[in-house]
């Protein structure tokens, strides 16, 4: 019996690279959700800076505080749109359509995945240099701002992961958006915008227990000069768990729908 040849450019790599492509164009004609996602973290940082840092930090020196936040923000509001895009294939019957075709059909999923990565990091350069226009003034040298590049890369893909098994659980896109907004709320329960010491009593357990906290300040550190201490081995920590936690979600759900 003859050898079964797969034809080529159906393998996994390949059909990667193949919906990675989709995600990236579909990104580009939504012209409207790209620009929200880059758009509203600037917003926020000048609100942050220009209304509040005044009261915060009469000292002027509230925008090298607020801008670690404000880049973990960033990253949250691009992925959120991959919670509504994964739905949208599954309930358009796009996701039917691929089980059907000689490839790997979760390949779809590391599409919208990786295409959301690079999304994330082109809005957060642009929020960096928007920061650097009104007065960030980071003192990293190359390797600490290689480490927070790679912190921040760790957790654009944990949230994206996250809302990719959103979007899987969800029940239409409308409930996918509506999910993953809740958890965009995380970065204002932490360090993000205000000094943990200065949170209720009773928040600041909370605030010192989720992810985002050991995120920014680790990133605030790095790149301002700063002992991080062990908070980068936190964050890596917190961002390799809820890798896990969502691909185990995606790997139980995908198959059921």
């Amino acid at each position: 019996m003859s050898a079964v040849t797969l034809h080529p450019g159906t393998g996994p790599i390949a059909a990667s690279r193949v919906f990675v492509g989709r995600s990236l164009r579909h990104s580009l004609r939504d012209g409207e959700g790209l620009s929200l996602a880059i758009v509203l973290p600037v917003m926020l940082m000048l609100l942050f800076t220009f209304v509040f840092g005044g009261a915060i930090d009469s000292g002027g020196g509230y925008v090298d505080f607020v801008v670690p936040g404000i880049i973990v923000l960033c990253s949250g509001f691009g992925a959120a749109s991959v919670a509504v895009s994964v739905n949208r294939d599954l309930t358009g019957g796009a996701m039917q359509r691929f089980r059907s075709l000689p490839m790997p059909a979760a390949t779809c999923l590391v599409g919208h995945v990786v295409a959301s990565v690079l999304r994330n990091l082109l809005a957060t350069a642009v929020v960096v240099g928007v920061a650097l226009l009104v007065g960030f003034r980071p003192v990293a040298g190359v390797g600490e701002w290689c480490a927070a590049i790679g912190l921040v890369l760790a957790w654009i893909l944990a949230v994206t992961v996250v809302f990719a098994a959103i979007g899987l659980l969800a029940s239409s896109p409308e409930a996918a958006n509506g999910y993953g907004f809740v958890l965009l709320f995380l970065p204002y329960l932490s360090s993000a915008f205000v000094p943990l010491d200065s949170l209720p009593d009773w928040l600041v357990p909370v605030a010192s227990a989720q992810p985002v906290t050991p995120l920014v300040e680790s990133i605030r550190a790095l790149l301002l000069g700063q002992d991080p201490g062990l908070q980068p081995l936190f964050a890596v920590l917190w961002c390799a768990g809820i890798v896990l936690a969502g691909a185990a979600v995606a790997v139980w759900r995908f198959p059921k729908r």
